[in-house]
């Protein structure tokens, strides 16, 4: 099995080498194109909705308790499917994953937007969980078998994990042009648009091949991670709306880690495992998948309370409040060119990486200093463009080597691997932050006059400070985990490892 990086790789290596590299595809730059529509319409997809609520729920009638499983129930089933979607990729092949996912994906998205109910949409919301399920992996596994020259890899990457990074972002912006402009439908409806554009390109640019065809579904290692990974999320979304005591919570956490134990055992003695052990056992790889969990935990503090700050402290509307992430967005997309082709090439990731995270980190707790009559343009934004660098320089060089030199038969289930970091990383974000941040405005309301709108606003400045602060705090254990885990020197592909072009 190609290891993503050769073991003891000399400090100060250069470039990596393309020795044994299969022709390039002439396609590949309009099938980067098609995959980053794709993976556009997954990532935004986690964000447009949550713009979209309050008018979701006036029209729809539902009731605050509710309203989280419009969101909850689409990463349930993103979460606890990834793995299964990118075994599927790999075992019927890449090219129908991609269009099945993006079709079916389109499907559940019209079915939410003709809701004429609360059940109606929490069921499309979870169908398009599924469908994403299948096609993010597929395309994540695409990008990584299409590219394969050095240089035009490390370029491919940077735009993929821009648009992973900034796709939140987008989201937001999206979501509250539609919902001002139009209706909030609309926020699903746009999904058709990413669609079509996706399945035609899909369609004409690529071709199938199925790598690990000799292979079977691993029926027991698929029950078991899904239902782990489905308890895990479902336990974190519930911190939310239960306490942390609750049977409800830590019931559901703890079979999701037992389960998730048994899952790694059984696939040290399955036959055809679902997740091979050498996906996990190359030390950058795993640093990797641990880079981008840690990095979706601490983004959530951007995201989520920052928009709450915009529109309820400083009085933003929806679209205002997208727009006030696009400079955050464009410092990401600079940072991750420069990052992926510039620095991690000469410095290696055991630099860059972690000097993404101090970044992060220092942008958060500069963040710190919002309050009620704050100024967007000196208390907000130029902390935006520093977070904005770090995740730059975090999540695409992450993503790459997280599939750098896989094989081609274990491409699909490694790029699942990603997006299940990453999916799981939001959900413990959103539950701890969401958590912390309910604490620290009770904590400040005691003992002070609750009815005192001056008070009250004081209090939801606490609450977002604190998640602030512990966003930090992701950061900071980011650079710290991934320096001490991430080899020194600059990564160099196995010569022995000829990646395969099946586009």
């Amino acid at each position: 099995m190609p290891q993503s990086l050769t073991e003891g790789a000399p400090k100060g290596v250069g470039h990596d080498t393309d020795k044994g590299s299969a022709a390039p595809n002439a396609k590949r730059w309009w099938i980067l194109a098609i995959i980053g529509i794709a993976q556009l319409m997954v990532v935004l997809d986690a964000t447009i909705v949550n713009i979209a609520l309050p008018s979701a729920q006036a029209d729809l009638g539902f009731s605050d308790g509710s309203r989280q499983w419009v969101v909850t129930a689409y990463a349930l089933a993103f979460a606890s499917l990834l793995l299964l979607g990118g075994r599927i990729a790999d075992l019927f092949g890449r090219k129908p994953a991609f269009l099945i996912g993006v079709a079916g994906f389109a499907g559940a998205s019209v079915l939410g937007g003709a809701a004429n109910g609360f059940e109606m949409l929490v069921v499309a919301r979870a169908l398009q969980g599924v469908f994403g399920a299948l096609l993010a992996p597929a395309a994540l596994s695409l990008l990584n078998t299409t590219f394969t020259d050095a240089r035009e890899r490390a370029r491919a990457f940077s735009v993929y994990g821009a648009i992973a990074g900034a796709g939140g972002a987008v989201g937001l912006l999206l979501g509250g042009l539609l919902t001002d402009a139009l209706d909030w439908r609309w926020t699903l409806y746009v999904n058709l648009v990413f669609a079509v554009m996706a399945f035609v390109g899909g369609w004409i640019l690529l071709s199938n091949h199925r790598d690990a065809a000799d292979s079977k579904i691993d029926v027991p290692g698929t029950l078991l991670v899904s239902a782990g990974l489905f308890s895990v999320v479902y336990g974190f979304s519930n911190a939310e709306s239960h306490d942390w005591s609750s049977p409800q919570t830590w019931g559901f956490l703890a079979a999701g880690v037992l389960l998730l134990a048994a899952f790694t055992r059984w696939q040290t003695r399955a036959k055809h495992p679902l997740l091979p052990m050498r996906v996990l056992l190359d030390r950058d790889r795993a640093a990797s998948f641990l880079t981008v969990l840690i990095s979706g935990a601490a983004m959530f503090g951007v995201f989520l309370f920052l928009t709450y700050y915009l529109q309820l402290n400083l009085g933003f509307s929806p679209t205002k409040t997208g727009l006030a992430f696009m400079p955050m967005m464009a410092a990401l997309m600079v940072a991750a060119q420069v990052s992926t082709t510039m620095l991690v090439p000469r410095f290696g990731p055991r630099i860059i990486i972690p000097a993404g995270f101090v970044l992060g980190a220092a942008g958060m707790v500069w963040l710190t200093g919002i309050g009620v009559g704050s100024s967007f343009s000196t208390a907000v934004l130029p902390q935006l463009l520093v977070i904005g660098a770090g995740m730059g320089a975090i999540m695409p060089p992450a993503m790459q080597l997280a599939t750098s030199g896989i094989g081609a038969e274990d491409a699909g289930v490694a790029s699942a691997t990603v997006n299940t970091m990453q999916q799981v990383g939001g959900s413990i974000g959103t539950a701890l932050l969401s958590t912390l941040a309910a604490s620290a405005a009770t904590n400040y309301l005691s003992g002070r006059n609750a009815a005192d709108k001056l008070v009250q606003a004081q209090s939801t400045i606490e609450s977002y400070t604190t998640a602030f602060w512990w966003s930090a705090g992701f950061f900071a254990a980011g650079a710290l985990i991934t320096f001490l885990l991430y080899r020194p020197g600059v990564p160099v592909q196995d010569e022995n490892a000829a990646p395969v072009v099946h586009m």
